[in-house]
């Protein structure tokens, strides 16, 4: 999310976003202020953050059920 080339920093937001995350998939506009006041950034780009996120979400939850079909865990 950083422009800036510390890499220290960037991993910091990141961390931070990611416990968002955990905790609201949805954060409203409100939070989103919140969020980009600590990591640093516009809400716009926490709101882009968030959107890419949960199409990230999406697709490894259906991966994940696509694996368990495939490989059902066995009950013996």
């Amino acid at each position: 999310l950083s422009l800036s080339l510390d890499n220290a920093s960037f991993l910091e937001q990141l961390e931070e976003l990611e416990k968002m995350f955990q905790e609201d998939h949805y954060p409203d506009n409100e939070k989103r202020r919140e969020i980009a006041a600590v990591v640093g950034v516009t809400p716009q780009r926490i709101l882009v953050w968030f959107q890419n996120r949960r199409a990230k979400w999406r697709k490894l939850q259906k991966l994940s059920i696509k694996a368990n079909r495939k490989y059902p865990a066995s009950s013996a």
